[in-house]
């Protein structure tokens, strides 16, 4: 029997918390239930995380490695890009990202508090690089753009970020709840949402 590394178990757990966080809440997911959809015993997955958050938060960091390579590719792929370009080449990749804006979104504040320090030091290195990469990429198509124009759309587009999910993935629960309350709706996808908004911060 093959024995696996512990990347590849670590790997092995972080995939069970995404199949089961497509199917079932934060709240109501359990380290037991992350066990049973692994090769191993519950007790082993204490030699990797010691709570479910921590789990939660390796995904998260996952999600942002990802769209990092995407950042990469738009910086490598394009020797210049207009306003319009720009934005729609970041909203196509942040579009493909559904995961990291439902765990920015809804389950942050858990993921953080509740994990060890050395952990949370290592998902923010992953958030730091795409606040790096972000800024890189101002810094080639935008060479007229100061340097305080870049800081402020940084800090306006990443907090943005948090409240993508809840406008763009309504239920049909929510939907309703709204119509009821006589409140006015339009449906955004998160492409529309992160295009509009890139345009209007740039």
């Amino acid at each position: 029997m093959e024995i696996k590394s512990a990347d590849e178990r670590k790997e092995e757990i972080i995939n069970a918390c995404e199949e089961l966080y497509k199917i079932k809440s934060f709240k109501d997911i359990t380290l037991k239930d992350i066990s049973e959809k692994t090769t191993f015993s519950r007790p082993s997955i204490y030699n990797y995380f010691q709570t479910k958050e921590e789990i939660f938060l390796a995904l998260l960091k996952r999600e942002y490695e990802i769209w990092l390579k995407d950042l990469e590719d738009i910086y490598i792929k394009n020797d210049k890009l207009e306003k319009q370009e720009f934005a729609k080449q970041i909203a196509q990749s942040i579009e493909k990202r559904e995961q990291l804006l439902k765990l920015l979104s809804m389950n942050l504040y858990d993921m953080e508090s509740n994990s060890r320090m050395e952990q949370l030091v290592d998902f923010k290195k992953s958030y730091g690089e795409s606040l790096k990469s972000i800024k890189k990429l101002l810094d080639k198509f935008f060479k007229n753009m100061k340097e305080e124009e870049k800081e402020k759309f940084i800090f306006s587009f990443f907090p943005l970020m948090y409240g993508i999910y809840p406008y763009t993935c309504v239920t049909s629960k929510q939907k309703e709840a709204m119509k009821n309350a006589e409140v006015p709706f339009r449906f955004f996808s998160i492409y529309e949402m992160v295009y509009e908004s890139i345009i209007k911060l740039l």
